[in-house]
């Protein structure tokens, strides 16, 4: 039997207006989550020379670890929340339905925020932490929802480049926070003293909601995927009328001339026979999200080492012309290695294929890896290596083969291997593997790669054991991606749905 009209008409449609549409619409979101994770460490700079200039010495201006990590673990372990549960209701509800609700969380949560109640330091500290983790549902929710609509409208010949589009968005994210910190901290040095610097932080985080309340109301006028009202639904005829709305492509082309009834779903999720279908990829996702998040977000470790390289004395500048000069690293780095990378992952995610592109990242980065750690005491943070730029374009690299690999592919595989009515729930188990990693990789690692008791962190096992297991954590999700991941290269979603209806009728038909 024949798959459905309206499902190989989206497989095969031509690239029009509303991909591109729905690239932007799905990728706010992410810019948002982008700009909302890594402000963290702009404005923490900021908050800290107005909370803690009663600390001593070296420690003078800075926040206590134990304040840093939990204002980061906060938001991501509200992220791995967001995605467990938004993506099982993207599934159990429509993607459209609970797609809205995300964005408003994260609209919401941002200006929260940015208010965090009070002044007092400890006040503004746990609530900063608390809407931290609200907007971390937010933007767990986003992951699942975002991915799977992408995927779902565009045809099998450029999937790839357009769900990886979707995820670029975080790159011009990552920009967009330094560059709203370096305008506002200008402006404000320029016209205030550092007394106002509790302002600036907050004017910061409030920004941070206006793309994505900017694209609320075209993401409430999307329809409903026609894959999701066509397998899930099941209602065949209202996928035709959804999908005529939004591509050119007649409603006789596609409305099928004998509607089939209804069947059930033979099999729930978590069954034996989801797990023998489905287990092996979900394994495969959920594992190797999980390595290229550690590995991503313990990037941190590198930031002391950068700061220290090619930052002034904190007695020498005031609070804004930090958090300005923190802001231009960071924003170098994301032109000339994060975009970059996404850029790359965009152009060749359909013409090399997601496995070859995951291998390949965890493979430079390894090799990044031990490169700086093993001669990490006896070379790089010697005192005549102080200045060698090649340690800024390592790490720079490092973010590169990140991105141009496991970091935007483990975003993608997800939404292409399972069944359209388990997709955003498997999507959502995925992502908040990869944060439970990210937890691990910014909080766990920083604390074990101080080699002695500094600074307010204890004794750990030192940069060099940390940088090199990071290879070895690398060099696992290279075999990984071997020996688990499915390619999906041009292969339509449904050729792994091996329980849609189409393939239900057809061996009903064959009985």
């Amino acid at each position: 039997m024949a798959r459905l009209r309206v499902l190989s008409e989206l497989d095969t449609a031509r690239t029009q207006y509303y991909h591109f549409k729905a690239i932007i619409i799905a990728g706010m979101g992410l810019f948002t989550d982008a700009y909302d994770l890594f402000s963290i460490t702009l404005i923490i700079k900021i908050m800290g020379r107005v909370y803690y200039d009663d600390r001593k010495d070296q420690n003078r201006f800075e926040a206590p670890p134990l304040v840093i990590s939990s204002l980061v673990a906060t938001a991501l372990l509200g992220t791995a929340v967001g995605q467990l549960v938004f993506g099982r209701l993207g599934d159990l509800k429509g993607r459209l339905r609970v797609y809205g609700f995300a964005l408003l969380l994260m609209v919401f949560s941002s200006l929260a925020s940015a208010f965090s109640i009070c002044i007092r330091k400890t006040c503004v500290f746990v609530t900063l932490g608390f809407f931290r983790f609200m907007l971390g549902l937010g933007i767990g929710g986003d992951y699942p929802l975002s991915s799977t609509i992408m995927s779902e409208f565009a045809n099998k010949r450029t999937r790839g480049s357009f769900i990886a589009a979707v995820f670029s968005m975080q790159g011009f994210g990552i920009l967009a926070c330094s560059t709203v910190t370096i305008v506002v901290c200008s402006i404000f040095h320029a016209a205030s003293k550092s007394s106002e610097a509790d302002v600036a932080w907050r004017l910061i985080l409030m920004l941070g909601s206006v793309p994505a309340a900017m694209t609320y109301y075209w993401r409430m006028m999307m329809p409903e995927t026609a894959r999701y009202t066509a397998l899930v639904e099941q209602n065949v005829m209202q996928a035709a009328k959804d999908m005529e709305k939004v591509l050119d492509v007649r409603l006789s082309m596609i409305a099928e001339e004998y509607p089939l009834p209804p069947v059930p779903h033979p099999y729930p999720l978590f069954s034996r026979e989801f797990f023998r279908r489905h287990g092996r990829d979900l394994f495969a996702c959920s594992s190797t999200w999980f390595l290229v998040d550690i590995v991503f977000y313990s990037q941190v470790l590198f930031q002391s080492e950068i700061y220290k390289r090619y930052l002034d004395e904190k007695d020498k500048q005031n609070v804004y012309q930090e958090a300005i000069h923190v802001a231009w690293i960071q924003a170098v780095i994301a032109v000339c290695s994060t975009i970059p990378g996404y850029f790359f992952s965009v152009y060749f995610i359909d013409r090399w294929g997601r496995v070859k592109i995951q291998m390949m990242g965890f493979f430079f980065m390894a090799l990044i890896f031990f490169i700086i750690g093993v001669p990490y005491y006896s070379y790089w943070t010697t005192e005549e290596h102080e200045e060698n730029k090649w340690f800024m374009v390592l790490y720079g690299l490092a973010f590169f083969f990140a991105n141009f690999g496991p970091n935007t592919t483990t975003f993608i595989v997800p939404a292409e291997l399972f069944p359209a009515r388990f997709r955003s729930t498997c999507h959502g188990i995925s992502g908040a593997a990869g944060k439970v990693g990210a937890m691990i990789g910014s909080v766990g690692f920083l604390w074990a790669s101080h080699k002695k008791k500094e600074n307010g962190y204890s004794k750990g096992i030192g940069m060099q054991v940390t940088l090199i297991i990071l290879g070895g954590v690398c060099l696992l999700g290279m075999l990984i991606t071997y020996f688990f991941t499915t390619e999906t290269m041009g292969r339509s979603l449904e050729e792994n749905e091996v329980d849609s209806v189409t393939d239900e009728v057809e061996e009903r038909d064959n009985l």
